[in-house]
């Protein structure tokens, strides 16, 4: 973590102050940022963040699940709270015990399937706690349900079911009975079309704003 760093960024002026600074995107991408003032909003989102929007649309060219999908996972696993985990277990109600699971950050990845993606993407230094990689290991990982499961990367609700139970999970269908999940893939799937008609209205001024970046 930068010490002093502010990753907010609001308006024009804000834009352009960060585009005289040498090497802003890899700064800000180290940096403990606050969850969006205005989660439920798309648009808002990335005018309050706008790096976010360059890493988002790398990893929808890159990976094939669309940048309104990948908000909506997020929103889900960790409502775009970068150190968010599990709750601690306790012993006697009081004495605090192991958290129920290694899940951790803004994909809320388990240790193991982090360490996979680094491995397999040669991306050994990602955070979880860094948007610009969480965005990029959820592409990947709704890549590799393509290719094992041929889950389409714009079927939000089955891609959540397989980011869920995990690809072997998927498979052997026993989510099928879990008919909460299915309930809350309904929810991350209606949410993404959501953040998908917000973006409609926004994306090419995002597009503008954004023009300058360069990675």
């Amino acid at each position: 973590m930068i010490k002093g760093c502010k990753h907010q960024v609001k308006g024009k002026d804000g834009i352009l102050r960060l585009s005289l600074l040498g090497l802003v995107a890899f700064i800000l991408a180290g940096c403990a940022v606050a969850p969006p003032q205005k989660p439920d909003n798309a648009c808002e989102i990335f005018r309050q963040y706008p790096d976010w929007y360059i890493s988002a649309k790398q990893s929808e060219e890159k990976w094939g699940t669309a940048v309104p999908i990948l908000l909506a996972f997020i929103h889900q696993e960790s409502s775009f709270k970068p150190d968010a985990q599990p709750e601690r277990t306790t012993f006697l109600g009081i004495i605090p015990g192991p958290r129920k699971s290694s899940s951790y950050g803004y994909t809320q990845a388990l240790d193991s399937t982090w360490k996979e993606y680094q491995d397999k993407t040669g991306n050994r230094r990602a955070s979880r706690g860094r948007f610009h990689d969480a965005v990029d290991f959820i592409g990947w990982y709704n890549y590799q349900g393509y290719l094992r499961n041929r889950i389409e990367r714009n079927n939000t609700y089955y891609m959540y079911i397989a980011y869920h139970e995990g690809h072997g999970g998927y498979a052997d269908k026993k989510w099928q009975s879990k008919s909460w999940l299915k309930d809350v893939s309904a929810k991350v799937a209606n949410r993404a079309i959501e953040y998908h008609k917000q973006l409609e209205s926004c994306r090419s001024t995002l597009d503008r704003g954004t023009s300058w970046w360069v990675f």
